[in-house]
């Protein structure tokens, strides 16, 4: 009797995807892995699409790797294509994208024969899960494959429209959703005025595309808190060690751990080290300090500090860094903290009402177009897509309440709406944002994708 050899579908042709795949590949099991993509590529996802140069990683080479047990994966691989390459040299991301296209050969040819990768472009639009339990039935549009298990590594979403006055807007050319979909910013003719919403790291991105597209200058960028990410160290960046003693006692309370972290920053300040390395220390035991937390406490996390921790916590690579300085300097940038009240068009323009933050007037900006840089949405309840609203339907998926991604166990299996794990449904990726935090990143995905690997695949 012939052994029963598995079969995986990964949807999601990104990072996780690609680094779930590899990683069932290398486990030397007999295994049929199905990588589905929408479109393009598989390995590129949204972050690792883009053909422009200036568009680097922030992070440095060293840190990037796909497979947590070879640290220096990535940086041998670019090495070959330019051996001026190394752990802290900031690359591009579509030659980061070539690598996990090669990562995916690479697995594919070192695997035993009796275990395959087969690549499908198409559009997941349901998960039906099978009487017994222990199986599903993934639907494509004329297609249907029975998995064992199926791995949502759904990656990034584009970002979600702002509440504001007149969203009819949102509807026209004159604005730009997504700026990383390949061809978005062809809207944008030379000498129009731009402005962006968000001043973040995609915002950084988008603003050095804009100016080498020739649009007006000066561009003008609108948040919040008007916060920039700070920049990353130059040079290799030492282990950062451990926190002090106390962030595992009660009470657990953003105001507790706040203290807790400016009293390490100064402290490793004052013997010589630096900011950055308390702000690694708490990304390595942020998924614990997260899961500890009350609904309460997490809320007011994210209403008071998450700006300050993001611009911390995602920091751009020097190069970027510098870049936009110039811009800021010349003049060529405008930040401000403003929030976005409305929308209004006016002679062949668009008029943005914005009220600067601490003030209680409004002031009226007149542009050409509107770029979304806010980032990627994450509520599943809002996003849109098919599949998701199939597996929302089927109650097959609890949403985070915060709009952070779906629950899951501590294994990534998904949680239905009662909160039972689901014995074939299994995610990575981005959603895991919702229990971990920390889920968004190269340094952590690499660990979920082969611990879940190791998990499906014992």
């Amino acid at each position: 009797m012939s052994r029963h050899v598995p079969t995986f579908v990964v949807i999601g042709g990104g990072f996780s995807g690609t680094a779930v795949a590899a990683q069932l590949l290398r486990r030397g099991r007999p295994a049929r892995v199905l990588l589905v993509n929408r479109f393009g590529p598989m390995g590129r996802g949204v972050a690792y699409g883009t053909p422009i140069e200036a568009h680097v990683l922030n992070v440095p080479a060293g840190g990037m790797s796909a497979l947590p047990d070879d640290a220096d994966h990535f940086v041998r691989w670019a090495r070959t294509r330019d051996d001026s390459i190394r752990s802290d040299s900031y690359v591009s991301r579509g030659i980061y994208g070539e690598y996990l296209e090669a990562l995916l050969r690479e697995s594919e040819h070192h695997a035993p024969r009796a275990a395959r990768l087969e690549r499908l472009v198409g559009v997941a639009r349901d998960v039906e899960p099978r009487p017994e339990g222990d199986s599903a039935v993934v639907v494509f549009a004329g297609a249907r494959i029975v998995a064992d298990f199926v791995v949502l590594a759904l990656g990034n979403y584009s970002p979600a429209n702002p509440a504001a006055v007149g969203t009819e807007f949102y509807e026209t050319d004159r604005y730009v959703r997504d700026p990383w979909i390949r061809g978005a910013l062809d809207v944008v003719r030379p000498n129009e005025s731009v402005l962006m919403l968000g001043t973040g790291l995609t915002m950084m991105d988008i603003a050095l595309d804009l100016s080498r597209r020739g649009v007006r200058l000066p561009l003008f960028a609108v948040s919040r808190h008007g916060l920039l990410p700070r920049e990353h160290r130059p040079g290799p960046s030492p282990a950062a060690g451990p926190l002090p003693a106390g962030f595992d006692s009660p009470p657990r309370s953003v105001a507790r751990y706040t203290r807790l972290l400016r009293r390490d920053a100064v402290a490793r300040a004052e013997s010589g080290g630096d900011w950055r390395d308390t702000v690694a220390a708490a990304r390595a035991v942020a998924p614990a300090l997260w899961s500890g937390l009350t609904a309460d406490e997490r809320g007011r996390f994210l209403r008071h500090l998450r700006p300050w921790w993001d611009v911390h916590r995602h920091r751009s690579a020097p190069v970027t860094a510098r870049a936009i300085e110039k811009m800021l300097v010349s003049g060529d940038l405008s930040v401000r903290a403003a929030r976005v009240l409305g929308y209004r068009p006016v002679a062949g323009e668009v008029e943005v009402t914005i009220r600067p933050r601490g003030s209680t007037e409004t002031v009226r900006v007149h542009v050409d177009r509107v770029v979304n840089c806010t980032g990627p949405s994450s509520d599943v309840r809002r996003i849109g897509d098919p599949l998701l609203d199939a597996l929302l339907g089927r109650a097959l998926v609890r949403p985070d309440p915060f709009g952070l991604g779906i629950e899951t166990a501590a294994d990534g299996a998904v949680l239905d709406a009662a909160g039972r794990p689901s014995r074939t449904l299994y995610c990575v990726g981005p959603l895991l944002k919702a229990d971990r935090w920390e889920a968004t990143a190269v340094p952590e995905l690499r660990g979920l994708a082969a611990r879940l690997a190791e998990r499906l695949l014992p």
